[in-house]
């Protein structure tokens, strides 16, 4: 994680354009015009609205233009009001408070390995920026966009006049509806899979993949995984490293809230496992991984845990705060 992944700062909107039917993009700058701190495909950014509402969104600009980030907003009326504060609220010239950029779907270019990129409407977002990579680098890549209708899937017309024959538009209004099984029907070899979109469609990916070689399936969420109950059950100790002393954590209470309230500063933002601001590092002890950001393999190494979902799977974890 990058010094400027907990950084917050102003940034003013210095452009606004509505991308298709319900998804707005906005453009961030810094209120003096010097660059923005470089970032990496995959990476997002925390938007702090008001105490208690802050939201996540992907970066979708160039990486190489520091000028300004570039964020795509679907309203969501259903929600808890971020994205309609952004879309009915915020306009040009307005300050919005950030902090980023943050990145737990990281994508890098590998010699000899073919890509293919799965989005599910505004799960584009992540993806673009890592289609520009691939082609930059002459990679071989193909993406897979699906989306309710043509009119409401941001970037499909500009991906497909860029890249004719690699990307394929699946709107189910017109009767192209994505089918995951058909997408890769054997173990994809010498081949990643990177996908962003809809519980449905991550779930489904995730099923189809279960015997793909490891590492193949890369998966960012925007909603948070549904959990039984935690192995265990009962109240279990944790021992902070750095400000000393041990907590106990109670069934009910999260680890986040029972180190905050011993006094250890942990920032957090989602609280539903999602976004990595709470990455905290553990030292001892076993997790019960609840989050929906680290790989199956970093999961395996119990080196760091969500702390605002994640549990101990036994009596005691020690942790680096």
């Amino acid at each position: 994680m990058s010094f400027f992944s907990d950084v917050e700062r102003d940034l003013v909107v210095a452009g606004r354009t509505l991308l298709a039917d319900g998804v707005v993009a906005l453009d961030l700058r810094s209120h003096n015009g010097r660059d923005l701190p470089a970032w990496t495909p995959g990476s997002h950014l925390d938007v702090l609205l008001r105490p208690g509402l802050e939201r996540q969104y992907s970066l979708c600009s160039d990486p190489a233009d520091r000028s300004h980030w570039r964020i795509a907003v679907l309203r969501d009326a259903d929600g808890g009001g971020g994205s309609l504060a952004l879309h009915d609220d915020v306009e040009v010239g307005d300050r919005l408070r950030i902090r980023g950029p943050r990145n737990h779907f990281a994508f890098e270019v590998t010699p000899g390995t073919r890509y293919r990129f799965v989005a599910g409407g505004i799960g584009i977002t992540p993806l673009r920026a890592m289609v520009a990579a691939a082609e930059a680098a002459g990679a071989d890549w193909e993406l897979d966009y699906a989306g309710r209708s043509r009119s409401s899937m941001a970037f499909a017309d500009e991906l497909v006049t860029a890249h004719p024959g690699r990307v394929r538009l699946h709107p189910a209004d017109e009767g192209s509806r994505l089918v995951v099984d058909a997408l890769l029907p054997t173990p994809p070899t010498g081949t990643a899979v990177y996908v962003c979109g809809p519980t449905t469609l991550l779930d489904a990916l995730e099923a189809a993949g279960a015997d793909w070689p490891a590492g193949t399936l890369h998966v960012e969420r925007f909603e948070a995984k549904e959990f039984g109950a935690p192995v265990w059950p009962g109240p279990f100790e944790v021992e902070l490293a750095l400000t000393g002393g041990t907590v106990t954590v109670e069934p009910g209470t999260s680890v986040l809230d029972a180190v905050a309230g011993a006094g250890a500063v942990v920032l957090s933002s989602c609280r539903v496992g999602t976004c990595g601001t709470c990455e905290t590092p553990v030292l001892e002890g076993a997790v019960e991984h609840r989050d929906s950001v680290l790989s199956p393999g970093e999961q395996a190494e119990d080196t760091m845990m969500m702390v605002c979902v994640s549990r101990a799977a036994g009596p005691r974890l020690v942790l680096d705060l």
